[in-house]
């Protein structure tokens, strides 16, 4: 018994030693450990790269146009300018067409047109380039008429231009028919009496009248009468003998 109980407590003797060795061995480790980590130098490590910061912009005036658009005191002060642009004038009117009496073609002058200002107003005699009242006579036929007129070229029909020379006659015929009573019988008119020659023109003959009472061939004055056809029937001329 007493044996058994001494190889016990050599066991246990044995197991306490060994346990304090190896803690023995385990402290000295970490105060090896620890020792090594606070005498250790640490590496620096490299300074970091620095980058400067983008330069603030400069401060503009116009950066702040809004500020003066949307503060405002009044809503009639901002920077839209409205240009009141007055209306174009009217076109100018156009007078009144001359009217177109006839036309006769000389030669060599060119085609004559006779025109007047009014239905009333004295006939004359108008050749390509000239002007008869407000309007230029551009060219001249049978059937067309062209004027310029403020830059304008106007064609028309021969037969627009006589009918505005003497589209009013019936019209006042018709107004004295209905106003005033019809007038007695009258006697016919007498044979008209022979006449010679009219005024002179600038074109070397003289004015005629168809109905002057002198036949086609007549001499007068050094003048023979000349008939000529037109779109609106017959006229004359009063022509030198020796032409």
């Amino acid at each position: 018994m007493n044996r058994k109980l001494l190889l016990l407590d050599v066991v246990l003797v044995a197991v306490v030693f060994y346990v304090g060795v190896q803690f023995r061995n385990e402290w000295r480790a970490a105060k090896a450990r620890e020792a090594a980590t606070l005498n250790r130098q640490p590496k620096p490590l490299p300074p970091p790269i620095f980058t400067p910061l983008p330069p603030e912009p400069a401060v503009m005036p116009s950066a702040y146009i809004n500020v003066t658009d949307k503060l405002l005191f009044d809503r009639s002060r901002n920077a839209t300018v409205v240009i009141e642009v007055p209306p174009p004038p009217p076109p100018k009117p156009m007078p009144a067409l001359p009217a177109y009496h006839g036309m006769m073609n000389l030669g060599s002058s060119g085609p004559t047109a006779f025109f007047s200002v009014t239905a009333d107003a004295p006939h004359q005699a108008i050749h390509i380039g000239e002007s008869i009242g407000q309007f230029k006579l551009l060219s001249v036929n049978s059937e067309e008429i062209a004027l310029e007129w403020d830059g304008k070229v106007i064609h028309r029909a021969v037969g627009d231009l006589a009918a505005h020379s003497s589209g009013n006659a019936p019209q006042v015929a018709q107004n004295v028919r209905t106003e005033a009573a019809p007038p007695p019988q009258a006697a016919p008119p007498p044979a008209p009496a022979s006449t010679g020659p009219g005024e002179a023109t600038a074109f070397g003959f003289k004015t005629c009248t168809v109905n002057d009472g002198n036949a086609e061939g007549s001499v007068k004055e050094g003048y023979r009468k000349v008939m000529h056809s037109t779109p609106f029937g017959q006229s004359c001329t009063w022509e030198p003998v020796g032409k």
